[in-house]
């Protein structure tokens, strides 16, 4: 088997995918706050950082393997991108069996009904990501990973790829293009047609939450290979601030309309995933990290931001537990928000040093010797 080496990442795109991941954290602990009303939502458009996240991994899978097909074969492809990418989504379905039962409360009534073999049950189906069906939902949500429920954009994420792998790589420029303008349309057609006035939803195996996912995946990820083969790197001066300022601003952007014009703020999402990420991609790419301090904060963000991501959301099920059992408001229960934050980078942190780096390291070794 030939032994491809690594391409070098592009140091701020790693660190824009941490920044959004930090993002995310506060997202969710503050919609803990808002009972479901996602107009009074702090840090409001958080739930962005998902097509984000999809169109840097269309733009980071073009970058890496568009010009490798014949050197690494589909099988290749795959294993490498499992070896990436699973081996936290098994530890991730791990921490969220461990801090199950302590999310019992008023938000998750029927916890303490669950049997235990069923909860493991679903936590072996949550390690091959496959999603579960509405009948074996433990918490409630209907999420199609109630253990850990970010982990459906990565089910989605796979999707992704096998469709790259097996049949968009080959697509023209010209017939990549047509695909992610119907896509685009498609997005800007959902979010200014849902009633809800956003794009937010994917995480239920339902007709219509797997419509909104595809929706969510199809247009950004792509967007993202299509941007990777039509534009070439410039040289952006501060690059990495200025991408940090308009992820953290486009994420944390108040409800555009509020409860008057939803469909202004379905224009937003669409025009932020549609035209501001890609802009947000292409500056990071264009831009170089200066010195060893701001090479360590990059490398740091990108290397937890994954971790992060995939086991941060266990936390804020019993965040979510404890501010419905005390009715206790955003500004009272802000140190204790601040205590799950930093709770949530410590154990993405340990998963990364003591579990996902020496993990991959060793599968790895173990697929070259083969």
């Amino acid at each position: 088997m030939d032994k491809i080496a690594s391409k070098p990442h592009y140091e701020i795109l790693d660190g824009l995918r941490g920044v959004a991941s930090l993002v995310v954290i506060w997202f969710h602990l503050f919609e803990a706050h808002t009972f479901g009303d996602h107009i009074a939502q702090v840090v409001n458009h958080g739930y962005l950082a998902v097509d984000f996240f999809f169109l840097l991994s269309g733009y980071v899978i073009g970058y890496a393997y568009d010009d490798r097909w014949g050197k690494i074969s589909i099988g290749d492809f795959f294993r490498r991108r499992l070896i990436r990418l699973h081996p936290m989504i098994i530890v991730g379905m791990i921490v969220g069996a461990v801090l199950f039962y302590f999310a019992d409360s008023p938000a998750f009534p029927g916890i303490h009904n669950v049997p235990l073999y069923k909860m493991l049950i679903v936590m072996v189906i949550g390690m091959t990501l496959i999603p579960i069906p509405l009948s074996m939902d433990v918490r409630g949500w209907d999420e199609m990973h109630p253990l850990d429920g970010p982990a459906w954009s990565l089910f989605f994420e796979y999707i992704a790829n096998i469709l790259y792998a097996l049949f968009i790589r080959r697509f023209s420029k010209l017939a990549l293009s047509i695909l992610v303008a119907l896509a685009a349309c498609a997005l800007m057609h959902y979010a200014v047609t849902n009633p809800a006035g956003d794009i937010i939803g994917g995480w239920s195996l339902t007709p219509e939450q797997l419509k909104v996912g595809f929706t969510r995946l199809m247009y950004p990820f792509f967007a993202g290979l299509l941007l990777s083969r039509i534009t070439k790197p410039s040289k952006v001066p501060h690059a990495f601030l200025l991408c940090s300022l308009l992820v953290v601003v486009a994420l944390a952007m108040p409800r555009v309309g509020g409860t008057t014009n939803l469909t202004a703020n379905g224009i937003y999402d669409a025009c932020c995933i549609i035209f501001l990420f890609p802009v947000i991609v292409w500056l990071g790419a264009s831009g170089n990290v200066k010195g060893k301090m701001s090479s360590r904060v990059c490398k740091f963000l990108g290397d937890i931001s994954y971790p992060l991501y995939i086991t941060h959301y266990p936390i804020v099920y019993i965040y979510t537990g404890w501010v419905s059992k005390e009715q206790i408001a955003l500004i009272p229960a802000l140190p204790v928000a601040l205590i799950a934050f930093v709770s949530c980078i410590t154990l993405a942190y340990l998963c990364l040093r003591f579990y996902d780096l020496p993990v991959r390291a060793w599968l790895q070794k173990k697929w070259q010797r083969k």
